[in-house]
């Protein structure tokens, strides 16, 4: 594990801090391109448009006949082939952000942490605490940690809790610097900026993380096994059966027998 100095406010060493390897010893420069690639291409406005046939101004009247006059047949004034007319498969608005996957964008960002720790640019302070929220203070502690020399302003990303009042107040107006916090730490910045001020709190917040043993992690539940209790099944009453009597036999055939009994007595008459 790499061990990298505490400093105070006043660059005076306080302690020193162990960097997992893990997060801060791994550099790999084809994903840190592709990473800056994702980012920068997430942020294109995209709102660049060309006008085509249907949008550019003028007449759709055709302008001569077809045949006849020895010109060229033409069928619109705002055909592509005249002068200001439409383009032809111009550029359209779009959105040009595209999906990069979340193990990759973390790997980026501890390669982007290494090589500032390597570079030695990467400074740890025990806290960032100012009494009140003056510019004037907060480039003093700039250059007491060496980072402002002659009137020469690194740039310089700062990462801490943003529920430091004093410290956004009295970084805002100062160029070159942006405070920020763990959580909305990003690959760009990282790059952007020359110098990386971060606290102990959020070195360790950041190590936990990024660190690849707790990507994917759940917190384990217990399961519980909960059985419903076997309900009896309800017998089904069974319906009960028709009686079938001889006198309900007796009228189911009476109709039957009394149509044939009137047919053959019509038969009889007529003969």
């Amino acid at each position: 594990m790499a061990s990298i100095d505490i400093h105070n406010l006043s660059g005076a060493k306080v302690g020193s801090l162990e960097l997992a390897d893990e997060v801060f010893g791994a550099v790999n420069e084809d994903l840190l391109w592709e990473a800056v690639k994702h980012y920068r291409a997430a942020h294109r406005a995209g709102t660049h448009a060309t006008k085509n046939k249907k949008l550019v101004s003028g007449a759709g009247k055709k302008l001569w006949k077809q045949k006849g006059t020895g010109r060229a047949r033409i069928a619109s004034l705002r055909s592509p082939l005249w002068k200001g007319g439409g383009n032809v498969h111009g550029p359209q608005p779009r959105d040009w952000s595209y999906q990069m996957p979340k193990k990759m964008r973390r790997g980026a960002l501890r390669s982007a942490l290494s090589e500032r720790l390597r570079e030695g640019n990467l400074v740890v302070i025990d806290e960032f605490s100012i009494k009140n929220p003056k510019t004037k203070d907060f480039l003093t502690v700039l250059v007491s940690l060496g980072l402002i020399e002659k009137k020469a302003r690194a740039k310089t990303l700062i990462v801490d809790s943003l529920d430091n009042a004093n410290l956004v107040l009295s970084s805002r107006n100062v160029q070159k610097t942006k405070v920020t916090n763990s959580f909305g730490l990003n690959i760009y910045d990282v790059i952007y900026h020359e110098k990386l001020l971060i606290t102990k709190a959020a070195a360790e917040e950041l190590g936990n993380l990024l660190d690849p043993k707790n990507e994917g992690a759940k917190a384990a539940v217990p399961e519980v096994e909960v059985k419903a209790e076997a309900k009896p099944k309800a017998k089904k009453e069974a319906k009960p059966k028709a009686e079938v009597t001889e006198t309900a036999e007796a009228e189911k055939k009476a109709p039957k027998k009394a149509v044939k009994k009137a047919v053959k007595e019509e038969a009889a008459d007529n003969e």
